[in-house]
């Protein structure tokens, strides 16, 4: 959650609990108890969103370090077979046109060049091993496309969440702060001759501003501007 939002939720979360500590006030069957039902439901879920979405954008990070240490690997391999490819040419004419490197940096593409040099591999296997390949390369290069694919996979479910999340998180704002807004009017009319009361729902609903650093000017010189005092 972004700091808006961090805030909104944390002011939901005072209403919730105003309409807690007034509930003999506002009956579940009146319109201030529905809605302050509304807001507690939309802290809940908000609460709950939060941690999906912090969860999704944590799986994201871990899958894109992940997935660049199998890309690594997977290139390492196919660069390996290439070159030993090319030597194998000098018997084999045109061998080296089918271990061609992916001119493409995309991910799909290293997967598709990277299938494509297991399958071609397996028959000259044995070519491959008498030019000091180690004899479980193809078995290597099949982990490390299966651990590529899983880290791909991986980033991309937790993007996934976090997006989700996100989305849904914003819809249950939108729900609170329309829920709020039909509060304030039924609060206000309900203790319009209680001040106790209606500064206490004023501190409720109240979202405070986001404080920005404040920078000192730079003085003419370039050196920082002295204070005042």
């Amino acid at each position: 959650m972004n700091s808006l939002e961090t805030r909104r939720l944390e002011m939901l979360t005072r209403v919730r609990d105003f309409g807690v500590t007034h509930a003999a006030e506002f009956p579940a069957a009146s319109l201030g108890g529905e809605q302050f039902a509304v807001v507690g439901q939309v802290v809940e879920e908000l609460t709950r969103l939060a941690t999906t979405q912090s969860t999704g954008a944590g799986a994201a990070r871990q899958g894109s370090a992940s997935r660049a240490e199998a890309r690594d690997a997977l290139r390492e391999d196919l660069q390996a077979i290439a070159r030993t490819a090319r030597a194998m040419s000098l018997d084999v004419t045109g061998l080296e046109n089918k271990f061609r490197l992916p001119r493409s940096g995309s991910d799909q593409s290293l997967l598709t060049s990277a299938r494509a040099f297991a399958a071609d591999a397996a028959p000259l296997k044995s070519d491959f091993i008498r030019h000091e390949m180690p004899a479980d390369f193809l078995d290597d290069l099949n982990a490390d496309i299966e651990a590529f694919e899983r880290a791909v996979n991986s980033q991309n479910t937790g993007k996934g969440a976090q997006v989700t999340a996100t989305a849904a998180i914003d819809a249950a704002v939108e729900r609170g702060l329309n829920a709020l807004q039909r509060l304030d009017a039924v609060v206000r009319n309900k203790f319009r001759n209680d001040p106790a009361r209606l500064a206490a729902w004023e501190s409720a609903r109240h979202t405070p501003r986001l404080q920005r650093p404040k920078f000192e000017k730079p003085a003419p010189d370039g050196g920082p501007q002295p204070s005042a005092g």
